[in-house]
């Protein structure tokens, strides 16, 4: 029970007030869109119909039947196949690869391979070690001589370089960067900035023409056509597709009403043309009719069958036991009684020395 008070539902938006072009569209809408969207549905429901029953009663069992066959006819032999022929083969070729591939391999690696390995290791590290004692004697003294020699000449050469650098830039700079200086400051610069003026009011000049040009022939035309001519429009062709849609709304619930009384009606007029005359003839005519077939002609038949099939079976153990008896006669006519088996003296000892856990009657532990 909910003792706690709800709060009220907020107040829905007071739609606001349509004009007289929203009605006069609507009812026109409304009336020719549930004339166009009626058949549509009645096919519609149909079709749905028709899908249901041939889906449950053909598509359905189809499908088992199908799957079922294809389960027979290929997943079982394949699954028989896989399981008595290819596994088997497969582990006998497992078997047999390993007997005449990894064992020999492991064989030739093991004593072949390795030893020659290690043989070829002690050589490498014989040379190695021959190659590094050439590098300590002989490579690294004669290496240390020629780099001492190279930054002596390095050094040299550098110097050199340094006053040749030196002497080099002082001139270009004197007669080079010192006048093209000059002439850049006191001639290019002011020269340039005077043409980047002109330039700049001629482009401004051009740019102003070109923009009250272009808002006069174009900007204002298309504004105008837009506020005045393309909104409107719009907006009616909104309302219009508003009220199609909604009249498709409608059009198509009233249908399903429609569609459900036409099939309702449908339904009971097969039912009291076919399925009650049909129940009726079942329940007064076959029904009577069948119980008396049955206990007529089908329980005494039964009975009379059974009565025969216990009167053979009877027949066929009689005569099973004759031919027994018959052959027991014969053999032992022929071969004489058969050898009763000896009896076999008992290890364990009757009455009350039976041997027990809990006595000393076993034969190690009595005295």
């Amino acid at each position: 029970m909910d003792l706690e008070k709800r709060p009220p539902p907020p107040p829905s938006e007071p739609r606001p007030p349509e004009g007289c072009l929203v009605v006069a569209i609507r009812m026109p809408v409304r009336i020719v869109v549930l004339v166009l969207v009626v058949p549509v549905r009645l096919a519609w429901d149909a079709l749905v119909a028709a899908g249901r029953l041939l889906t449950d009663s053909v598509l359905r069992p189809l499908g088992r039947a199908l799957l079922w066959l294809g389960r027979t006819v290929l997943v079982w032999p394949l699954v028989a196949l896989w399981r008595y022929v290819v596994v088997p083969a497969g582990k006998a070729l497992g078997l047999l690869g390993h007997v005449l591939v990894v064992v020999p391999l492991d064989w030739l690696y093991r004593y072949a391979l390795t030893p020659v390995g290690h043989a070829l290791a002690g050589l490498a590290r014989a040379a190695g070690a021959g190659l590094a004692w050439l590098y300590a004697r002989v490579l690294a003294p004669a290496g240390r001589g020629v780099g001492r020699f190279l930054r002596g000449a390095g050094t040299l050469l550098a110097a050199l370089g340094t006053g040749v650098f030196a002497v080099v830039a002082w001139l270009l700079r004197h007669l080079l960067v010192v006048p093209a200086q000059f002439l850049y400051v006191h001639l290019l610069a002011p020269v340039g900035r005077a043409l980047a003026w002109c330039v700049g009011a001629l482009v401004t000049g051009i740019g102003a023409v070109l923009y009250w040009t272009a808002r006069i022939l174009f900007v204002l035309p298309a504004l105008a056509l837009w506020r005045w001519v393309l909104v409107p429009a719009g907006r009616v062709l909104a309302v219009v597709a508003r009220e199609i849609g909604t009249a498709l709304g409608h059009a198509w619930r009233v249908a399903g009403y429609v569609s459900r009384a036409v099939g309702r009606f449908l339904a009971t007029l097969f039912r009291w043309l076919l399925v009650e005359p049909v129940r009726w003839a079942y329940r007064t005519v076959l029904t009577p009719v069948g119980h008396v077939i049955r206990d007529a002609v089908l329980r005494p038949a039964a009975e009379a069958a059974r009565a025969v099939g216990r009167t053979t079976r009877q027949a066929l153990a009689a005569a099973r036991e004759t031919a027994r008896q018959v052959r027991a006669d014969v053999r032992r006519a022929l071969f004489g009684e058969p050898r009763r088996p000896e009896p076999v003296e008992r290890r364990e000892l009757d009455g009350r020395e039976t041997r027990t856990l809990g006595s000393s009657t076993t034969a190690l532990t009595k005295d």
